[in-house]
């Protein structure tokens, strides 16, 4: 059964998502393993409405979700979150809850912590928290301890439970450590003193610093005035480094340690090593170059930074030839020395960015690169990992993405067995509508 709700206009990206729909008990191809009980979910932009010149990043947010339980595909669904713009073109009231700035478009991320799904976005805006059947619920502030806006990409503390995060502004001091404890209730907000605002989709945690990154891709004034929902550029005067912020320490704790010019999105992790620290990410030369006749958009790398506390000073080592984005890893030794890294190899002429034709395994301990090969036509965004019990070695279990047929822009979920990562995958979910590639994928357990 397909349950339509709402239809969009004019946007050319494909495959263009129309509507949002219901689909109960979506047939299973293979054999899914009955240990998988909760909902895959991805998130990211399909347009209601834009102009053909505004940035993909801006796309009114979506929610894709595939429920499993007991070995079935119980659904599949997608809302669009009611932010203000979205609310007003489907003509519906907008989320509740405490506003905080002009965005609202909690489009980048997806997590769960202290009970609830969260959306969340780049910019600044405060979290959209979403039920289980993916309908929005309301703006939050964490119980009022949020004064200000939120990020893109927190990070859990395996150990402890709470939810570390970096949240940037346009006013100074442009950037703000935040810890969230269990309890969904902010504990800890340490202001980050920058040089002016940037775009920082995300960090890195380890079990003394959080890693703070101020590359050189900056906020514009002329951008926004222009009404650009993504303004930000690159600037080459702007420089790069790296912030060593102990978790227990303030403003002027903080180390920073000098980088080449680059951007990140997406960290893999970092850890600990005597006086070094160890960072895996993700690192593109240039992004949001708008000037024609500079590199422009440049093809990401797999890289490894190793810092020297003492010294100051950083070591880089490209890690693997291929280009790729969308790592990640088995968060139970996020923090801790990794073995293994999954991602999305992409087209190597770095035009494609959030989809790519293979799954990539990296295990850093031998050097072996094992690649799982889509069927052609297809591709995929970014899996998530799921341990096959919780006692399992790193990297033992499943990898779950989302994957979208070129020609019919129809959605699968994927299951790879990672006992068996090259080989036909353990399961698919083939899904009757298109599911374009989101920013994000989570895994949130029974519910």
């Amino acid at each position: 059964m397909i349950a339509s709700k709402a239809e969009s206009a004019n946007h050319s990206a494909i495959p263009h998502v129309t509507r949002e729909v219901l689909v109960s008990a979506p047939p299973v191809h293979g054999t899914l393993p009955a240990e998988l009980d909760g909902t895959f979910l991805t998130i990211g932009p399909s347009p209601l409405q834009r102009p053909h010149d505004e940035h993909l990043f801006a796309g009114d947010g979506m929610v894709h979700g595939v429920r499993l339980r007991g070995g079935r595909a119980e659904w599949y669904r997608n809302r669009w979150l009611r932010t203000d713009r979205a609310a007003r073109i489907l003509g519906e009231l907008p989320a509740p809850g405490p506003r905080y700035g002009p965005n609202d478009n909690a489009n980048g991320n997806i997590i769960r912590h202290a009970g609830r799904t969260l959306a969340l976005g780049d910019g600044g805006p405060r979290p959209l928290q979403i039920d289980a059947a993916l309908d929005t619920v309301a703006r939050i502030d964490f119980d009022g301890t949020l004064r200000g806006g939120f990020a893109a990409h927190p990070q859990h503390d395996p150990l402890t439970g709470e939810l570390h995060a970096v949240t940037m502004s346009c006013e100074p001091p442009y950037a703000t450590y935040l810890v969230i404890d269990v309890h969904g209730r902010v504990r800890r907000s340490v202001p980050v003193p920058l040089k002016r605002p940037v775009m920082m989709h995300a960090f890195s945690l380890t079990e003394r610093y959080a890693l703070i990154y101020d590359l050189p891709v900056v906020f514009s004034p002329a951008a926004a005035a222009a009404g650009s929902r993504i303004p930000y550029v690159w600037n080459d005067g702007h420089g790069a480094r790296l912030g060593l912020l102990p978790r227990d320490g303030g403003p002027d704790d903080i180390l920073w340690v000098e980088l080449s010019p680059c951007f990140v999105f997406h960290p893999v992790n970092a850890y600990e090593s005597g006086r070094h620290i160890v960072l895996d990410v993700i690192s593109h030369p240039r992004v949001f170059d708008r000037d024609p006749n500079g590199p422009g958009e440049t093809p990401p790398a797999l890289v490894r930074w190793t810092v020297d506390t003492a010294g100051g000073t950083v070591v880089e080592e490209q890690l693997s030839g291929l280009v790729q984005e969308s790592p990640v890893i088995d968060d139970r030794v996020r923090g801790t020395r990794h073995r293994y890294v999954f991602a999305t190899a992409l087209d190597p002429s770095g035009r494609e960015l959030l989809g790519g034709p293979a799954l990539l395994r990296h295990d850093l301990a031998t050097g072996r690169t094992d690649t799982h090969e889509l069927p052609p036509g297809c591709t995929t965004g970014e899996a998530v990992f799921v341990p096959r019990e919780p006692r399992a070695p790193e990297g033992d279990g499943w990898l779950l993405s989302m994957v979208t047929d070129g020609r019919s822009g129809r959605g699968e979920l994927t299951v790879l067995d990672t006992a068996d990562f090259t080989d036909r995958p353990a399961a698919v979910v083939p899904l009757p509508v298109p599911v374009p590639h989101g920013f994000h994928a989570a895994w949130v357990d029974g519910g």
